[in-house]
């Protein structure tokens, strides 16, 4: 990838600048220029032009203790950009009490075309004050701190990514790639978007609405291997017999300590488990796809769209039709206790 300087070369250009600082995560950083840098070389036009700046010098230490060379100092960059996009890490509050830095910042989004941040990045947007009377959304461990400190700001920790106006704020870490997939879709198209996404290998692309947080995600990961390991097997193989005698018989124990495993490590039965994931997986699938409700009941592992319809209703408490048609995803329900019918 070619880190631009700055200067009038990029008059036919996208100027992105990306702002880091030391402890900054080199995956907020990777995410958005790796994809930008994809869709340069499957036709962006006009392309952008990726540059990385720091605050006075050119060098900047992630929290990896991998030394980036940015190429200029924010002293330095002058002109209009495209887009400024402000990288989140641990150092995000060392970063959002540099007033040198937030006045850079200030001064770099009065001559950009759009202001966006990656993760704990809001941290930084909002001592700028370029997050006021705004909706945004940050790293979901992150959030309620960011609301308390800054009143002002509309925090919903719900969202992958929020646009409001001409302002981009997304989730941890990775969520960066749904976002930048999100500007080059609007930039270039959904062709390049989608391009872009296979070439990444990841979603095409997810909602911005989607949770941060899946039901394996929402906790930290049980400490019983056998559970772990047939969560994983679970989520990639949705469409094939997933019963509890299946699954007993994979990890090579009987159904019913099977299911004293799972009520210990997750709360909740492998029955309920299953169709869990099969209903957050044929969410997904709704809200980003055209396919029939019959062809997502197939793909997730459902009887018939009739058990799909039960299951959203169960889980969502709508229909896979009022899904489609929501302009934000609902939160599950909790898990009901009472016998779950089998998908």
């Amino acid at each position: 990838m070619r880190l631009n300087q700055g200067g009038n070369e990029h008059r036919d250009q996208r100027r992105v600048l990306i702002i880091a600082y030391d402890d900054a995560q080199i995956l907020d950083i990777a995410c958005p220029s790796g994809a930008l840098d994809i869709a340069n070389r499957y036709g962006a036009e006009p392309p952008y032009a990726i540059e990385l700046g720091t605050l006075g010098r050119p060098t900047a230490r992630t929290s990896a203790g991998i030394l980036l060379a940015a190429g200029q100092s924010l002293e330095a960059v002058g002109g209009q950009l495209d887009t400024l996009i402000v990288v989140g890490g641990i150092g995000c509050e060392d970063a959002a009490a540099d007033e040198r830095l937030l006045g850079q910042v200030r001064r770099l989004a009065a001559h950009s075309r759009r202001v966006a941040s990656v993760c704990t990045g809001a941290y930084v947007l909002a001592a700028a004050g370029l997050l006021d009377h705004r909706r945004v959304t940050t790293h979901w461990g992150w959030a309620d701190r960011l609301a308390e400190r800054h009143p002002t700001v509309a925090v919903d920790a719900s969202h992958l990514y929020i646009r409001d106006g001409n302002v981009y704020t997304s989730a941890g870490v990775t969520s960066a790639l749904d976002l930048t997939l999100a500007l080059i879709e609007d930039d270039h198209g959904p062709a390049l978007a989608r391009t872009v996404a296979r070439e990444l290998v990841t979603y095409l692309h997810r909602p911005a609405d989607q949770a941060q947080i899946s039901m394996f995600l929402a906790a930290p990961p049980p400490d019983d291997r056998l559970v772990r390991d047939l969560m994983g097997h679970i989520a990639g193989h949705l469409a094939e017999d997933l019963s509890p005698a299946a699954l007993a018989a994979r990890a090579g124990v009987s159904s019913r300590h099977l299911t004293r495993l799972f009520t210990a490590h997750l709360g909740t039965t492998p029955a309920r488990a299953v169709r869990a994931a099969r209903a957050e997986a044929a969410a997904h699938l709704v809200r980003s796809s055209a396919l029939s409700m019959a062809a997502i009941a197939r793909r997730c592992g459902f009887r018939s769209a009739e058990t799909l319809r039960q299951a959203f209703l169960d889980h969502y408490g709508v229909t896979g039709d009022r899904l489609r048609r929501m302009p934000d995803m609902p939160p599950p329900r909790v898990a009901p206790r009472q016998k779950t019918p089998d998908p």
